[in-house]
């Protein structure tokens, strides 16, 4: 992916490294409300519910997050992909008589407290809607190469622009209007809400590289291969299996890797936000 040269992003929070205290926010209902919101996120609940025999206790930060520095290559790619992705969305919002808000991007090492609660690097990363943050760990690129087999740049721009595409959901109002229906819904019909809302992010983020490609030509060969590569890895059938040795569809919360390819490779093909419409697909 040809990055180096690009814009970097001014919303970028650096608060690895930061000196952190503990404060206990007990286990019990508190536990089972972060339970809550892993949930509506697709992350899975048991990384909160296995805390909850004892107080959980969640970060409180004892100075501002900064920027990261001009010698860390990696928050600096970071940086370089959030930028692009505002560059694009700015302008596909524009066309379309709206404004584009720039969600901040927070660099974090292994637990980090959101709007949203208090969270650990295992979730991976994830969109707060209430502080309108990402939130990632750069050891999940590791894991991304050495367990999850999906190495190269670009799988990391496609997981970035992922969590962007959940803040284009949030603005767009998708994503309280799932959440709404996922209250009055059974598990089984959360959970598909939330696969429809996880694949149209994942759709998203293919438009953003359609985009990103045609007016800057940011693709170097080999590189959707790794986006997908990345795609195929982290399908909740692929996960699944990896984990427990067996498959259950019924408990999907982000699509299987087929899923997640093939609505990736829609984006990318279209460019075309209507392209992305999952909640009205008979089909995923």
């Amino acid at each position: 992916m040809r990055w180096s040269d690009g814009r970097r992003s001014d919303n970028v929070e650096d608060r690895r490294g930061m000196t952190v205290g503990r404060k206990a926010v007990g286990g019990g209902i508190g536990t089972i409300i972060l339970a809550l919101v892993a949930m509506y996120f697709g992350i899975d609940p048991s990384v909160v519910l296995q805390q909850g025999g004892s107080p959980l206790t969640a970060p409180t930060e004892t100075r501002q997050a900064g920027k990261p520095p001009a010698s860390d290559e990696l928050a600096q790619f970071v940086s370089v992909v959030l930028a692009d992705t505002e560059d694009t969305w700015h302008e596909l919002f524009r066309k379309n008589g709206k404004t584009y808000q720039e969600p901040k991007l927070v660099l974090f090492t292994g637990a980090v407290e959101s709007a949203c609660g208090y969270a650990q690097a295992a979730m991976g990363p994830f969109y707060c809607p209430l502080d309108q943050k990402v939130y990632i760990d750069l050891s999940f690129y590791r894991d991304l190469k050495e367990r999850f087999k999906a190495p190269g740049d670009f799988a990391q721009a496609y997981v970035i622009a992922h969590e962007v595409g959940h803040h284009v959901q949030s603005l767009l109002g998708i994503s309280e209007k799932a959440h709404d229906l996922q209250q009055r819904s059974g598990k089984t019909q959360a959970n598909q809400l939330s696969v429809r809302l996880e694949l149209q992010a994942d759709c998203l983020a293919g438009i953003w590289a359609h985009h990103a490609d045609r007016s800057r030509q940011v693709l170097e060969s080999g590189d959707v291969e790794e986006a997908l590569q990345a795609a195929t890895s982290i399908g909740d059938d692929r996960l699944q299996q990896q984990a427990q040795g067996y498959v259950v569809p019924e408990s999907f919360t982000h699509g299987s890797s087929e899923q997640r390819v093939r609505w990736f490779k829609t984006g990318l093909d279209t460019g075309n936000f209507g392209a992305c419409n999952t909640f009205g697909a008979q089909s995923l």
